[in-house]
């Protein structure tokens, strides 16, 4: 049987195999780049699939739930289930995308398309309409469970809740949005005033929502947005904004940005003063997207591949300001990679908030007296984060400056952003 290549079909196999892929312990982007590179998947479905996979990755918990509750036993192999699940999530949304008995036949179609799933076609058709004939009851049922209602894991909501108990709710619920798009206008060639009349001459409805900030009311792809490709803007999360300017960075000022991949805040850096600027990455491939991003800005900068525990690749000479954006879980950027909270585990924050300060007790001796550092992770976990800046303070004697501290990604018209930690600190004059 053959699909036509723009069916929900095809749409719904190809996500099927990227959350498959998800399950086995890879990244999300890299388990699509997978199924795009194959033969057997059109390149007009590239965004379906996409859509589809990321639609299904915040509906995991109810759409695994509700297998339970239609399913005997697991489906196998893996693809089988992770067809069930995209299909249950996309019939569980309200309202839905696509007509619930459009998904169905589609999904039945799928799977007669795929030899390894050809004889599960008919348990596929039985579990889907026996959904739509019980669905509010089903719902129902499962949402009394917390990982159904939320859309997490378990240890996962315990977390959020013990971290902040106050907002644990909206943080979880913000974490389930899709997220905004929002760009940094590069004031060096041109003003936010003068790039949202571009955007409007083009119909593109857009609002400023911070110095160099605006945010599009509908999200396109960058390189149809007007003066992307000339470097006038650059995509970048509203709170992600604030770390440049906090360095307070001067014209002819040493930078070290470390673990600086894939390069928004060396860009932003750049953007704001004539400074000289290094830019480190353990990942080379990574660090590569760092230069495309300062080509396409007309920016220049020293790049350098290197692990930011060691020592191998520095000079010796000090730095006035260093911009540590450390290792962490990612906790706060889960409506970007909805994947992150079902790759994670209890015990990495603790691994990582090592790693980090190992990094930043390095990058210390590279600061000179009087310099600052600013700590930034996307986590939501004080052990990354709050707790880390208190241990640099009692381990080096740093001085505390203001900065925003930890903020949450509570999703709503006026405070619309991921969740980031910021900390600076300055080091001692002796």
């Amino acid at each position: 049987m053959r699909l036509q290549p723009d069916s929900l079909a095809v749409a719904l196999a190809g996500a099927a195999r990227a959350l498959a892929a998800v399950e086995a312990g890879q990244a999300l982007p890299r388990a699509l780049a997978d199924v795009f590179a194959a033969r057997s998947t059109p390149a007009g479905a590239h965004g379906a699939i996409q859509d589809i996979a990321y639609r299904s990755l915040r509906r995991q918990g109810c759409a695994q739930a509700l297998l339970r509750e239609l399913a005997d036993r697991p489906p196998a192999p893996a693809r089988l289930g992770k067809l069930l699940c995209s299909s249950l999530a996309l019939l569980s949304e309200d309202p839905p995308a696509y007509a619930p008995h459009t998904v169905v036949d589609q999904a039945v179609s799928a799977c007669a398309a795929d030899r390894e799933l050809a004889r599960a076609k008919g348990v596929v058709n039985a579990v889907l309409r026996r959904f739509l004939r019980e669905r509010e009851a089903l719902l129902a049922k499962v949402m009394q469970q917390e990982e159904a209602r939320w859309n997490y894991p378990q240890w996962w909501i315990d977390a959020v809740r013990t971290a902040w108990p106050d907002q644990w709710q909206q943080v979880l619920e913000a974490g389930n949005q899709p997220p905004p798009l929002t760009l940094r206008v590069n004031v060096q060639r041109t003003s936010v005033d003068a790039f949202l009349e571009r955007l409007a001459a083009d119909g593109i409805a857009a609002r400023r929502i911070g110095p160099a900030a605006v945010r599009l009311e509908r999200a396109r792809p960058v390189h149809d947005i007007p003066g992307f490709d000339q470097g006038w803007a650059s995509v970048q999360d509203a709170a992600a904004q604030l770390a440049a300017p906090l360095l307070a960075v001067e014209s002819g000022m040493r930078v070290l940005d470390a673990c600086a991949a894939p390069g928004g805040k060396t860009g932003h850096l750049l953007e704001l003063a004539d400074v000289d600027l290094l830019a480190l990455d353990q990942d080379g491939d990574r660090l590569g997207r760092v230069a495309q991003n300062l080509v396409r800005l007309s920016l220049s900068a020293h790049l350098r591949t290197g692990d930011a525990r060691a020592r191998d690749w520095w000079d010796g000479r000090v730095f006035d300001r260093i911009l540590a954006d450390v290792p962490c879980t990612a906790s706060g950027i889960v409506r970007r990679h909805p994947d992150i909270r079902w790759l994670r585990r209890p015990t990495d924050s603790g691994q990582l908030a090592r790693l980090s300060s190992e990094i930043l007790d390095n990058l210390w001796g590279m600061l000179k007296p009087g310099g600052r550092l600013l700590l930034v992770t996307c986590s939501l976990w004080p052990e990354e984060s709050e707790l880390q800046a208190q241990r640099m303070v009692q381990r080096h004697g740093a001085q505390r400056l203001a900065a925003p501290g930890q903020l949450l990604p509570i999703a709503d018209e006026q405070d619309d952003h991921d969740g980031l930690f910021y900390a600076l600190l300055q080091k001692p004059v002796v």
